[in-house]
C-alpha cells in the first residue's frame, strides 16, 4: 500500500481530497459508510486514514493512546504539533485539534512494519459494521438510526511488547456495548499476533448516537444496503 497516494503534503501541511479519502475508506479499509462518499454533504475523512498518516510520519510507539476530537473535512490543511512531552496533536491553521496521540516506550520507524500494521488495523476496523456492531445491538435491543447512522470513532489504545516482528495479524479479542439512554459506547479489544504469539494488545472505542429500540427488519435492510454498496464498488 502506497499511503502517500491518499494524502497530499506541501510546506509541512497535509490535506485530503474527497477522492483520496473515499478511495482509502473503500479500497483499503473496506469501509462503506456513506459519510465517506465523495458526494455526501456530511463528508468526513476516515479517522483511520488520519491515524495511518500519523504512524507513517511519526512512527509506531510501543504504547500509544489516540483521541479523536473532530471530524476532518476535505482540503483542510493540517499540521503536527508537539504540545507536551510525548504528545503529538494534529491541528488545522486555526488551532483546532482533530487528533492527539500520547506515546511512550520505544518507537519504530520501520516503514514495512508500520505499513503492515496500518493495513491490518484498518481492515480490522472495516469489519466493525455489520459483523460486530449488529450482534451487539441485537444483544442489547438497541440500534442506530437507520436513516442517518452515526458511529463516531472516539479513541484507540495500542501496546506492543516488541518490534522484532514482520507480519503481525490483528484478531478481535472482545466486544462490548454500554448503553446510556440514546448514547452507546462500543469497546473492541484486539490482539496483535505474530507466529501464534500475542505480541501486543489494544482497544478501539466508538460512540453510537441516536439509539432507539431494535428493529430486526430495519437493521437487516441497513446491512443489505451496505452489502449492496460494497458489491457495487468491488465490481466497478
Amino acid at each position: 500500500m502506497q499511503l502517500a497516494t491518499y494524502y497530499a503534503e506541501q510546506a509541512d501541511k497535509i490535506t485530503f481530497t474527497r477522492q483520496q479519502a473515499s478511495a482509502f475508506a473503500k479500497g483499503v479499509a473496506g469501509d462503506f459508510n456513506p459519510i465517506h462518499d465523495e458526494e455526501n454533504k456530511r463528508f468526513c475523512v476516515p479517522g483511520d486514514l488520519l491515524f495511518s498518516v500519523v504512524l507513517h510520519k511519526a512512527g509506531l510507539s510501543q504504547h500509544m493512546h489516540v483521541n479523536f476530537s473532530g471530524m476532518v473535512a476535505d482540503n483542510i490543511p493540517l499540521h503536527f504539533e508537539s504540545e507536551e512531552q510525548n504528545t503529538l496533536v494534529v491541528k488545522d491553521e486555526k488551532g483546532k485539534a482533530y487528533l492527539s496521540v500520547e506515546r511512550s516506550g520505544e518507537t519504530s520507524t520501520d516503514q514495512a512494519l508500520i505499513g503492515h500494521v496500518i493495513r491490518r488495523y484498518v481492515e480490522f476496523s472495516g469489519q466493525t459494521f455489520p459483523h460486530i456492531l449488529v450482534p451487539l445491538m441485537a444483544q442489547h435491543e438497541v440500534m442506530i438510526n437507520p436513516a442517518r447512522p452515526l458511529v463516531i470513532y472516539e479513541s484507540m489504545t495500542i501496546d506492543i511488547k516488541r518490534f522484532d516482528i514482520s507480519a503481525p495479524e490483528l484478531q478481535l479479542a472482545s466486544s462490548t456495548l454500554d448503553v446510556d439512554g440514546k448514547r452507546g459506547t462500543v469497546r473492541l479489544g484486539f490482539n496483535l499476533v505474530s507466529d501464534g504469539e500475542i505480541v501486543g494488545q489494544g482497544e478501539k472505542q466508538l460512540v453510537l448516537s441516536g439509539l432507539r429500540p431494535y428493529d430486526h427488519d430495519k437493521i437487516d435492510q441497513l446491512a443489505q444496503d451496505y452489502a449492496t454498496r460494497k458489491a457495487a464498488y468491488q465490481s466497478s
